[in-house]
């Protein structure tokens, strides 16, 4: 007879969820992409208010580069393509990127 109290079956198959790594969508200042089409960026992909978009978008302005989300790998990369492919339709040089965050 064991002393021990038995583990029970949620106890025994308890399992520890990790949460994936985060990652920070970084847009960069240039000197050619009107403020209009950043504010605009912001708005479609990363939904944000216009008051938002506005305040990111000067962030870019200011400091060079602004987070404009955090999110897990898959979707920080869609959102920096979309960003990419959408400034390359419209023939800016806009830059974004992603960092571990």
């Amino acid at each position: 007879m064991s002393t021990q109290p038995e583990e029970t079956y949620a106890e025994a198959t308890k399992l520890e969820y990790k949460r994936p790594p985060l990652y920070k969508v970084i847009l960069h200042n240039d000197d050619y992409t009107p403020m209009e089409f950043v504010v605009y960026i912001l708005e479609t992909i990363f939904h944000k208010t216009n008051e938002e978009a506005n305040q990111l978008m000067m962030n870019v302005h200011i400091n060079d580069a602004t987070v404009c989300g955090v999110y897990p790998h898959g979707i920080a990369e869609t959102k920096v393509v979309q960003v990419l492919d959408m400034a390359e339709q419209n023939e800016y040089p806009l830059k974004c990127t992603l960092e571990k965050e």
